[in-house]
């Protein structure tokens, strides 16, 4: 990963940011030599946040199961119908 300090950013944004959508690899933003940023492409930021969402919903999923709250695959029918509907 490419790492940049934060003065480059100032003075070089709209290279960067060529340099970002030409290689879609990520660049680390530092200030005073600590992490302090990422700059990541606008489609690769958006496919992280779908992904993050499908693992919250199954982490969801897998703590409904271990707390018992499930159906069978009929009451869960019945339920999904009056929705439908």
């Amino acid at each position: 990963m490419r790492t940049e300090v934060v003065t480059t950013l100032k003075r070089q944004a709209t290279k960067l940011l060529a340099d970002l959508h030409e290689t879609k690899e990520p660049i680390l933003i530092t200030e005073h030599g600590q992490p302090s940023a990422y700059l990541l492409d606008v489609a690769d930021y958006e496919l992280m946040v779908e992904r993050m969402k499908i693992l919250e919903g199954i982490a969801k999923g897998e703590q409904a199961i271990r707390d018992g709250r499930i159906m069978d695959m009929d009451h869960a029918k019945e339920k999904m119908s009056k929705w439908l509907k």
